[in-house]
């Protein structure tokens, strides 16, 4: 069985194992692909792992031999899933890998911004507490999230984890879902009554820019916005300008709307915004976690109980 990672350095960098992949088959591991290359490394493989590399309806179409897709990934937006059904080629990805390690990231920016733990010992180690004629000093808002409110736009399971998060520091939480659930609240409340906002929803063509310049005029003044899940669900622009107005007083993004970003993304200037280059899914154990369950998809496959298959 011919197995080929079209993009291994995502997910593994060098720091994990290819070994549940290798007891399945023979496995070629490319770090990345362009898309010029594709088909030529894809060959005679009869299984191809993605994680962002494009199979196009043209690849999944001259592909001689592919009878499987799996991507190390949760989203497969990358795979032309019509096209893998005409050929009856399942493709899998990995549902819920990252919930845990994605709702610490959300409250690791959270607490950057409320207690600026960051900016507070970079200003130690340059000697301002050495020279303060106080026992302690701070210089930026530090703030209290018991009794605020939390809302959450999405609310799969990372939204359901943040919520459980948020509790554990006394906030109170709002949540909305594009589908209909007992206790969740319209789109509107959240954005009119929470003093953070965070964003958990996968992107379709219709909340494409769903926070803008109107959806923020509805929110709070000093209003706290975060964004762990995609990024053009955000206008960059938009947001910049809200950061500087200080209609939002700050923001913590983990995805940009191009990534890598543009040199000329509108948040990459913008005061009071912080910026990790989407590593919320990344620490090690998350990353082994992803590996096991995409080679377990493989091994379901070829037992004949194909599981998260996502063309069905």
């Amino acid at each position: 069985m011919e197995i080929v990672i079209l993009d291994g350095s995502g997910a593994n960098p060098g720091d994990l194992s290819w070994a549940p992949f290798e007891a399945i088959g023979h496995v070629t591991v490319y770090p990345r692909t362009d898309p010029a290359d594709t088909l030529a490394r894809i060959g005679d493989a009869e299984i191809v792992i993605t994680n962002k590399t494009i199979l196009d309806a043209d690849i999944i179409g001259k592909a001689p031999r592919l009878q499987y897709i799996g991507i190390t990934a949760t989203g497969y937006n990358v795979v032309d899933l019509d096209a893998a059904r005409r050929r009856g080629i399942p493709v899998c990805n990995v549902p819920a890998y990252s919930t845990d390690a994605v709702a610490q990231h959300v409250f690791a920016l959270l607490l950057e911004i409320t207690n600026m733990v960051g900016h507070h010992s970079q200003a130690v180690h340059e000697g301002r507490w050495v020279t303060s004629p106080s026992f302690c000093f701070w210089d930026a808002p530090l703030t209290e999230l018991s009794g605020k409110t939390l809302g959450i736009i999405g609310f799969g399971s990372i939204g359901h984890a943040v919520a459980k998060v948020a509790e554990a520091f006394g906030m109170r939480v709002l949540a909305c879902s594009r589908t209909p659930k007992p206790g969740l609240v319209p789109m509107e409340q959240v954005l009119r009554e929470s003093d953070i906002i965070s964003l958990h929803c996968p992107l379709f063509a219709e909340n494409r820019g769903m926070i803008n310049r109107d959806t923020i005029a509805q929110m709070k003044d000093g209003v706290i916005l975060l964004n762990t899940a995609r990024g053009p669900l955000i206008n960059e622009q938009d947001l910049a300008d809200a950061l500087r107005s200080g209609k939002v007083r700050a923001a913590g993004v983990d995805v940009i709307s191009q990534e890598p970003m543009a040199a000329d993304c509108p948040l990459l200037d913008a005061p009071n915004c912080i910026i990790t280059p989407h590593i919320a899914w990344a620490p090690c154990e998350t990353r082994q976690r992803l590996l096991d369950i995409a080679a377990g998809n493989i091994r379901a496959f070829l037992d004949g109980n194909t599981v998260n298959d996502v063309t069905r």
